[in-house]
């Protein structure tokens, strides 16, 4: 499979970051920023499909979830397996499967898959979506209806903009090989940011492990930090941005 290109480059602020200001009066947060340094992605054209041999990549959502049997049910089983039974999250579950509420039609689940077994997933949320109360993880946490989640998790004020998403529940099953693993999460990162551009996304916002910076020089990209270091369940997470370019 291809490799994203990483390139080092200052880019203005997009339209939905138009400055950075500290949530809730943290410290921690810069004071203002004109611009923001960030570290693109641009991916090339998939070389091979081979190279990742019989792994498929599905996206699902409400429309077409009937097309692909229980894959979505295996999907948030594998889920439950990641994030209540190893990382102990307490998180919402019904028949062995993991969901919450932004489990919804605006959402994408991005599905890898070989022979049957889930290998990995992400779930893609726009930050217009609306269901409820609520509106998208992140977002939700800053305005502090979210247990477990601090309300300072973003250094800036959450964006609702038609190019800016949500990256949430990115995982690899622990059954994946060692040896494979990084093959996997490179497919998975390529799959997330494809369908966020189709989507309309130019930015993609998540919440990820606190080594965030190991774990993106293993995947050959770099995002920036937009909040503090914070616990949820004891895994140690940080809000991150990087913008994705074709």
């Amino acid at each position: 499979m291809d490799r994203p290109l990483k390139y080092k480059q200052t880019y203005p602020l997009p339209e939905g970051f138009p400055e950075l200001t500290p949530a809730n009066g943290t410290s921690r947060a810069p004071n203002t920023l004109a611009r923001l340094e960030i570290f693109a992605v641009k991916s090339s054209p998939p070389t091979s499909r081979g190279d990742i041999g019989n792994i498929r990549a599905t996206t699902l959502n409400f429309r077409n979830i009937y097309e692909y049997g229980t894959l979505l049910a295996k999907y948030l089983e594998t889920r439950k397996s990641i994030f209540i039974d190893q990382l102990k999250w307490q998180v919402g579950e019904a028949d062995g499967m993991e969901f919450d509420q932004y489990d919804t039609p605006a959402c994408r689940w991005v599905v890898l898959h070989e022979f049957g077994e889930v290998l990995g997933g992400v779930r893609l949320l726009p930050t217009t979506a609306e269901c409820g109360v609520y509106s998208y993880m992140l977002r939700d946490a800053q305005r502090g209806i979210l247990k477990g989640i601090p309300s300072d998790v973003l250094f800036i004020d959450a964006p609702v903009k038609h190019s800016v998403w949500e990256a949430s529940r990115f995982f690899v099953a622990k059954d994946v090989a060692s040896s494979r693993r990084l093959l996997v999460q490179q497919e998975l990162f390529h799959q997330m940011t494809t369908v966020a551009m189709e989507g309309g996304a130019t930015s993609i916002l998540g919440i990820v492990p606190s080594v965030w910076a190991r774990w993106s020089r293993r995947l050959n990209i770099n995002a920036s930090p937009v909040g503090a270091k914070f616990s949820i369940d004891g895994t140690v997470s940080q809000s991150v941005l990087f913008n994705i370019h074709k």
